[in-house]
């Protein structure tokens, strides 16, 4: 008897554990919407206050929640809530905020959530369909600097479907001959095009976008390596070693890519020297 009431008080306060646990994990519950003049005072107010407070302290987090008590239907406070979280790493919990964004207003929040799942939490499929989604409803927008195509793409060469990232990357590169304004020819653009084709074993067609990425950027150390890997598969050993060892001089002093959150993320195919 003893033995049960022991098991049964044990059952109790594992019970109460998990559910401060689940409690201390509750998003604010969704409240009336306010006007949009009272949404703005509401982001004007609380997150002036956060902002006062370190990107990623806890304290920060608590002023957004207040805000979001007046009003749970404010997109941009939950993608407040998220973004320092996906710096961080803690994808997980960034994506349930950023989720609530997308709800309350996905014409402004869906290809970021797109974006995050290509860069930052690295869920491909996920990050396909949401950009498609995208692109059924507003078309080939861009967001954070390039198109939904070419973060497709990216997500296809993340999931080894090589000739699916070659076609939307090709497609991209056509589009901006056929509009004679080669300057629009992003070296980003370029080197992943160049890799698709380095995956496809199109080595010759790989090195010509490749050398055009140089063009533009003539320091990047990853395009340099990636182009002596195929020189060094085509014979040419000693210019394959002198652009490697370039490469590796132009990486030390940070001549990779230059996209503002790989201070967070390594890009696809960014070289690892160590």
């Amino acid at each position: 008897m003893r033995a049960f009431l022991l098991l049964y008080i044990l059952l109790l306060v594992g019970c109460s554990s998990e559910t401060g646990r689940e409690q201390s994990m509750q998003l604010p519950s969704i409240v009336h919407q306010n006007s949009e003049e009272e949404q703005l005072e509401i982001i004007k107010e609380h997150l002036g206050n956060a902002l006062q407070y370190p990107l990623y302290s806890q304290q920060r987090q608590m002023e957004i929640d207040k805000g979001l008590a007046k009003d749970s239907t404010i997109a941009y406070l939950w993608q407040q809530k998220a973004m320092p979280l996906f710096k961080q790493g803690k994808y997980e919990i960034g994506m349930d905020f950023v989720d609530r964004a997308v709800k309350y207003d996905p014409d402004r929040w869906q290809d970021y959530r797109a974006f995050i799942k290509c860069i930052f939490a690295k869920t491909y499929r996920e990050a396909i369909a949401d950009f498609q989604d995208c692109k059924s409803k507003r078309g080939n927008l861009h967001v954070m600097d390039h198109t939904y195509n070419f973060y497709i793409a990216l997500s296809h060469l993340q999931l080894n479907e090589f000739e699916a990232a070659e076609r939307y990357l090709q497609a991209e590169f056509d589009s901006i001959i056929a509009m004679e304004d080669s300057s629009w020819l992003h070296h980003l653009d370029l080197f992943y095009l160049g890799i698709s084709k380095f995956e496809l074993g199109k080595r010759e067609e790989a090195v010509k976008y490749f050398d055009l990425a140089l063009e533009r950027y003539p320091q990047f150390s990853d395009v340099q390596y990636f182009k002596a890997r195929c020189l060094l598969q085509q014979g040419d050993t000693a210019a394959a070693t002198n652009l490697r060892d370039l490469a590796k001089e132009n990486a030390a002093v940070g001549y990779t890519i230059n996209e503002d959150n790989v201070v967070y993320e390594r890009y696809p195919y960014q070289v690892r020297w160590r």
